[in-house]
C-alpha cells in the first residue's frame, strides 16, 4: 500500500507510506492474562510481516494485550515510542531490555515519515490516545481509555480533519473484571455490563459527541480461551452488537478489520480466520488451583497490599483464598463491615504481586472477588482497584501522599481539562445516572419521554 493503515488483531494499527512505518499496541502471537484470553481472529502474514518491518512501535500501556510478552521480543532493535506515564515504569522497564525507547512529548506532533506524524496524549489512568495524521486523514486511536480531561483537546484536533476515524473499545465488559459474587454466592456484574442502552447507540453517542465521521471497533478482538474464564465469552461482543442501535448522524460504522487506502480514500475489509475454539486448562499455564501459598509467600502478599494505603480507607478486611487456605489482611482491628474474598490460583497471584501487574489477575476472569459489605454500583472502582494497579503498581504511588502527587502531576499538565472533566464527571455524571434510573424505572426505557429526555441531556454533554 503506498499511503495509508490497516486494522488487524485486538488492538493493532500498521500506517503506511510506501513503507510500513508504525505499529501500535502489537499483539500478534501467544496469549494474554495469564493465559485466559487469545486473538479473536489470526493476524494474516502479510499484516504479521509488516508489523515486524515497521521501524516505530508505539504502545499505549501495559495491560498484556497491548504490550503484549510473548510479542514484545520480536520488536528488538525498533524505536519504542511511549506516552510520557507518571512513574516511567514501562519505559524504564524496556530500556532495561535493551530496547530504543523515546517517551514523546504530550500532545506534540511528531513526524515519522513525510506523510505520517503522530500526537500522543496520556492519563491519570494510566491510559494514553494517540493521533495519526496519515496524508491529511485523522485516526484517532482511543483504544481503552476515556476521557481523563483530555476530550476538549481531542475534539479541537478532530475538527482540523475533514475525514476522520474512531478507533475504540466498547464491549460489555469482557475486558474488565466480571467475576464478582455476593456473601449468598450469586453472581454480580459491574452495572455497565447490563446497561439497557444497545452497544451500536452507545457507541453512536461518542462519535457523536467526539466529531468523528467513522468508527472502527478496536481493542476487543479477544476471547477467552481458559476453562475457568470461558464463562466470560458470553458478554464477547461481535459486528453484529456494534451495529445494533447504531444511529449517529454523519458518521458510519465500519468493520473491525480493515485496509485504508489514504491517497484513494479506498477501503478494502480484511477478513482474518477466527482462531481455535479450543479450550484450555489452567493448568497448561502452570496455573494450579489446588496449590496453597507458603508462609513466606503469604508474608510477601500482605506486604503488598498493605503498602497501598488507600485500602486502609475503603476496607475493612481484604481476604486471599488460595489452595483452600485463607490469608486475612486487617486493616482495623474491630467492626468489620465492608471487605473482599478473592480466590485466586497461587502462580498467577504470586506472578502479579511479584511484577506488580495485579490488574491481569482480575482482567483475566478466572479470579473470583466476593464482596462483602455495602459495595456502589462500581464495584471496585474507583476506590480500590485503580489505587492497587493503576496508581499503585504503574503509577509508583502507594501512599496518601504519594496520591495526591500523582494527581497534582496530570493536573499540571492541563489545569483547565482536569477542571472541566473533575466538575463533568463529579457532578453532572452521577446526577445524571440517578435521574436517568429514575425516569427509566418510572416511564420505561422505550417511551418517547425518556427517549427525548436522554437525546436532551448528551446535546448539552456535546456543547459542552
Amino acid at each position: 500500500m503506498e499511503i495509508g493503515f490497516d486494522t488487524i488483531g485486538n488492538a493493532t494499527l500498521i500506517a503506511h507510506d510506501q513503507r510500513p512505518v508504525l505499529v501500535t499496541d502489537p499483539w500478534i502471537e501467544g496469549s494474554a492474562y495469564f493465559g485466559s484470553w487469545k486473538l479473536s481472529h489470526e493476524v494474516p502474514p502479510e499484516q504479521r510481516e509488516a508489523a515486524l518491518a515497521a521501524p516505530y512501535v508505539w504502545f499505549s500501556h501495559g495491560h498484556p494485550d497491548h504490550l503484549n510478552p510473548d510479542s514484545l521480543p520480536l520488536f528488538q532493535g525498533k524505536k519504542i515510542l511511549l506516552p510520557n506515564h507518571f512513574g516511567g515504569r514501562i519505559s524504564e522497564a524496556l530500556q532495561a531490555q535493551g530496547f530504543d525507547v523515546q517517551v514523546m512529548v504530550d500532545r506534540q506532533w511528531l513526524q515519522l515519515s513525510p506523510r505520517i506524524r503522530v500526537m500522543c496524549i496520556p492519563d491519570y489512568n494510566q491510559d494514553a490516545v494517540l493521533f495519526l495524521d496519515i496524508n491529511g486523514r485523522l485516526v484517532f486511536n482511543k483504544n481503552d481509555s476515556n476521557d481523563r480531561g483530555w476530550a476538549r483537546f481531542a475534539k479541537k484536533i478532530i475538527q482540523q480533519f475533514p475525514m476522520s476515524f474512531h478507533l475504540a473499545l466498547f464491549g460489555f465488559g469482557g475486558a474488565d473484571m466480571m467475576n464478582y459474587f455476593a456473601e449468598d454466592g450469586t453472581r454480580r456484574l459491574p452495572s455497565g455490563i447490563s446497561a439497557p442502552t444497545p452497544l451500536g447507540a452507545r457507541v453512536a453517542r461518542e462519535v457523536e459527541l467526539f466529531g468523528t465521521r467513522y468508527f472502527v471497533p478496536f481493542s476487543s478482538m479477544h476471547r477467552f480461551q481458559r476453562t475457568d474464564s470461558a464463562w466470560a465469552s458470553a458478554y464477547a461482543s461481535t459486528f453484529e452488537d456494534f451495529k445494533n442501535g447504531f444511529d449517529a448522524t454523519g458518521a458510519e460504522l465500519l468493520p473491525p478489520f480493515i485496509r485504508f487506502d489514504c491517497d484513494r480514500d479506498q477501503l478494502t475489509e480484511l477478513n482474518p480466520a477466527p482462531t481455535s475454539s479450543t479450550l484450555l486448562p489452567p493448568e497448561h499455564f502452570d496455573d494450579h488451583w489446588a496449590d496453597p501459598l507458603s508462609a513466606e509467600e503469604a508474608r510477601e502478599v500482605v506486604r503488598y497490599f498493605k503498602a497501598v494505603e488507600k485500602l486502609g480507607d475503603t476496607l475493612d478486611f481484604l481476604r486471599l483464598r488460595v489452595g483452600g487456605r485463607d490469608t486475612a489482611i486487617e486493616f482495623r482491628s474491630q467492626g468489620f463491615r465492608r471487605g473482599l474474598t478473592i480466590e485466586t490460583p497461587r502462580a498467577s497471584l504470586l506472578s502479579s504481586v511479584r511484577f506488580e501487574i495485579f490488574d491481569d489477575l482480575l482482567i483475566g476472569n478466572f479470579a473470583k472477588v466476593v464482596l462483602h459489605g455495602d459495595w456502589g454500583p462500581g464495584l471496585l472502582y474507583p476506590d480500590v482497584t485503580p489505587y492497587i494497579a493503576k496508581y499503585g503498581d504503574n503509577g509508583r504511588a502507594r501512599t496518601h501522599n504519594e496520591v495526591r502527587d500523582y494527581f497534582r502531576h496530570y493536573r499540571n499538565r492541563d489545569p483547565v481539562g482536569y477542571l472541566h472533566h473533575q466538575l463533568t464527571q463529579g457532578l453532572l455524571e452521577p446526577a445524571r445516572a440517578k435521574a436517568a434510573n429514575t425516569l427509566r424505572n418510572r416511564v420505561g426505557k422505550d417511551s418517547k419521554l425518556f427517549q427525548t429526555a436522554k437525546s436532551a441531556f448528551w446535546a448539552v454533554r456535546r456543547s459542552l
